[in-house]
Order: C-alpha cells, then sequence, then structure tokens
C-alpha cells in the first residue's frame, strides 16, 4: 500500500493511551510514527498529579535526541502530543517551542493544544465547556490559556481522585465532559492526550446534543488536514466525520 502521508507524534514517556487512539482513527493509508519524550525518574506514578509540572519541563528541555531520531522517517508534520506544555507556557508564548520542534524534527510541527484551538475554530465555537483531568495547579492553567485564546468558559469541571491519569477510563472520561457540560457551551472540551476519550465521543455528542473534542482527535484531525488527507473519518465524533 502506497502511504499518502506519514505523521511524527511525540508522546509523554508513561503515556500508554496516545499510540492506541490514534491508531483507531487513522485513515489505512496514513502511517504514524512515534518517539518518546524524555523525563526524570519519579518516585509516584508516570501519570500522578505529584511532579507533573516538573515532568513538564522536562519533556521540553529533554526534546533534542527524541525529535531527531522522529525525523529521521521524513513526517509531514510532526505533533507534540501533550496539551499541558502549552498551558505552562501560556497563550501567545508557544512558537518558540514549535520552531525548536520542527527544526529538530526537519518537519512542520504541531502542539496538541493548537490542534484543538484549530478545530474549535472549525467547528464556529466561542462558549465552551472545559474538562480536565490535571491538578489543580494545572487545570487553572488550561482554564487560563483558553480564556486568553479568547473564548468564553462558561462550563468547567476538574476530575476529582485522579491518583495517575494513565489508569482512567473512558467512562470517567465521558463523566468528566458530562459535569463540565453547560447549556450555553457549544462544545465541550476534554483536555489530556493520556485520558482515554475516543471510544465514546459519538455516544457523548449524541447524549449532549454538541460536539465534543478530545485532544486526541483534535491531533489527528488539525495533522490529516495538514497532511493533505481530507476525506471523513466516521465513528470518533463530528470533528473527523465532517472533516
Amino acid at each position: 500500500m502506497i502511504r499518502r502521508a506519514r505523521i511524527g507524534v511525540l508522546v509523554p514517556p508513561g503515556n500508554p493511551t496516545v499510540e492506541p487512539e490514534l491508531y483507531r482513527m487513522a485513515p489505512p493509508d496514513v502511517s504514524l510514527h512515534f518517539a518518546r519524550l524524555q523525563a526524570p525518574a519519579s518516585d509516584g506514578p508516570p501519570g500522578g498529579a505529584g511532579g507533573m509540572e516538573e515532568r513538564t519541563r522536562a519533556y521540553r528541555e529533554g526534546l533534542d535526541g527524541p525529535a531527531q531520531a522522529l525525523g529521521e522517517v521524513r513526517p509531514a508534520l510532526v505533533v507534540l502530543a501533550h496539551t499541558a506544555s502549552s498551558y505552562a507556557l501560556g497563550w501567545g508564548h508557544e512558537q518558540p517551542l514549535v520552531d525548536r520542534v520542527a527544526s529538530l524534527c526537519r518537519a512542520p510541527a504541531l502542539l496538541a493544544a493548537q490542534a484543538v484551538r484549530a478545530a474549535l475554530h472549525h467547528l464556529g465555537v466561542t462558549r465552551l465547556a472545559l474538562g480536565t483531568p490535571y491538578p489543580e495547579s494545572i487545570s487553572r492553567q488550561g482554564r487560563a490559556y483558553w480564556e486568553a485564546a479568547g473564548f468564553q468558559i462558561v462550563g468547567y469541571h476538574r476530575l476529582a481522585g485522579v491518583a495517575d491519569i494513565y489508569t482512567e477510563s473512558e467512562e470517567r472520561a465521558a463523566e468528566l465532559a458530562r459535569r463540565a457540560d453547560a447549556p450555553a457551551a457549544q462544545a465541550v472540551l476534554i483536555s489530556g492526550t493520556g485520558l482515554p476519550t475516543v471510544g465514546m465521543l459519538e455516544r457523548l455528542e449524541r447524549e449532549l446534543g454538541k460536539p465534543v473534542i478530545s485532544s486526541n482527535q483534535a491531533c489527528l484531525w488539525r495533522a490529516l488536514r495538514l497532511a493533505g488527507v481530507g476525506e471523513p473519518v466516521t465513528g470518533f465524533g463530528r470533528l473527523l466525520r465532517e472533516a
């Protein structure tokens, strides 16, 4: 089979969610290629709340080796699949990171939050419900990011009792979306590439009557568009279905 596009993806080292979700959604003639970011050893679980801000900083500092290696497959573009990296930097301060990834990989680069933002604009969303699985400090950064990006946060919920984001379930993600939703919201965003989401997006959209966006879904949608792959992908929400 001739591949129309190669998409590179940089993934946090303990994240078990990005690869299977992107493989599940991707068209058959698009190939996905992954490299894992580097992070210092931690006493807690890789997706635990403790030390998450330090790990996020370490991912940026340890980009060189994984990004250069990923560039060897000559991808059409590279996605940094870690939404909280943008939250930590803040709205309007991401371009140096984008430029660095692009230079290391020798390919155009895309951050997860940039993909989400493009998806929301594509859907005409200005009033947003936001659900996050992060500790309070990073959740505050996320809300501030989307407000600074020009979205009105009309619904918000932080998932309680998250000991390790990488052991959470789709049902917990669905409950997060339900609790974040508000009547005024035009869409619900479930933030976080480590939280399993894609198997319940269609069901949630029928239930809530509006688009439901997840970080991984938006990453794939935007990567496909930037790579020139534009046909609809069914089964994973309106964003990909109406591409």
